[in-house]
């Protein structure tokens, strides 16, 4: 995939959206193409969040541990986003991620990523609208999932 193939694919992530692509171009340069096997761990729960991944093709499971074992809560699909709350947040890694099958990832280092929101504040704001949409989604999902169980 070419360099520009990689700005097309974090354009289409909501996160990027609003990005201008000459820093995604930037971005891009500096995160590794990383391929795993069926059934290879990108990242486990509890785990030191040091990058976040573009799922570039294939699909990833994410998983969280509970006392009866691994739960399943999602799938993350190509053009989706995984391990951003752990290098936004400074805390550790909330879930596990599993490949699926075959999978292609954009391993976005937490230093390049800081970086790049240090010297373009605009992809900052751009951040924090996705993932304030992102958390009404799944306070919505919370809230439907509590009333089926009353």
């Amino acid at each position: 995939m070419l360099l520009k193939d990689e700005v097309g694919m974090l354009q289409r992530i909501p996160l990027f959206s609003g990005v201008e692509p000459a820093k995604l171009k930037l971005l891009a340069f500096t995160s590794d193409r990383v391929s795993y096997g069926p059934g290879q761990i990108l990242f486990k729960q509890g785990d030191e969040g040091d990058a976040a991944y573009v799922i570039l093709s294939g699909t990833a499971d994410i998983l969280v541990d509970s006392e009866s074992g691994q739960i399943k809560v999602a799938e993350a699909e190509p053009n989706s986003i995984v391990g951003e709350i752990a290098i936004l947040c400074d805390v550790s890694r909330t879930a596990t991620v599993r490949a699926s099958g075959p999978l292609e990832v954009l391993r976005i280092r937490k230093d390049h990523f800081l970086r790049l929101l240090r010297e373009f504040p605009e992809i900052t704001i751009e951040i924090l609208r996705a993932l304030a949409d992102r958390l009404s989604h799944t306070t919505a999902e919370l809230i439907d999932a509590r009333s089926g169980r009353d």
